[in-house]
């Protein structure tokens, strides 16, 4: 728990400016550990240079720092997004995109989750209507769990390097 600060703070947001803002706000936070699932990555903007710096800030701050990824669908990424995949490739020792197996592409919601004490949600993926949960560790601890067990029904989706090595 976070020695400084005990309030949880929830934040809803219905918008996608204010969902882009929950999101940046989440990235700026101290932690070690950043879990993401999301069908496809669509609209977190991952090749925004913007966001693209927040990332790579969120992992240079600790040689232990990681994020995980699972996704449902990796074209987005690997098409559209350059900036993320070179910071794949940079951070190929911290970052790690998964793939869900066929009988979980079914969820339909999707999350962040920042250690276990901060998350980001959106119910449906397709909408930008959720919320922002900040020091609520039981709130977050459950959704960490859910990540894992996500996590543990996905695969290897997206490599560093084009040939998958």
């Amino acid at each position: 728990m976070n020695a400084e600060r005990t309030d949880s703070e929830y934040l809803r947001f219905d918008g996608e400016a204010e969902f882009q803002e929950a999101v940046d706000r989440l990235l700026e936070l101290p932690g070690r550990e950043l879990r993401i699932f999301d069908p496809d990555l669509l609209v977190l903007r991952l090749n925004a240079p913007a966001r693209i710096v927040l990332l790579e800030r969120f992992l240079r701050g600790s040689r232990t720092r990681k994020i995980q990824v699972v996704v449902h669908h990796t074209e987005h990424l690997t098409r559209h997004c350059p900036r993320m995949m070179s910071l794949l490739k940079l951070f190929s020792h911290a970052i790690q995109i998964n793939r869900t197996h066929e009988e979980i592409r079914s969820l339909q919601d999707a999350f962040m989750v920042l250690d276990a004490e901060h998350y980001l949600r959106r119910p449906v993926a397709e909408h930008f209507r959720g919320a922002l949960g900040l020091y609520d560790e039981t709130e977050a601890l459950a959704m960490r769990s859910r990540f894992l067990e996500i996590w543990a029904a996905s695969f290897p989706g997206v490599a560093s390097t084009t040939l998958g090595l």
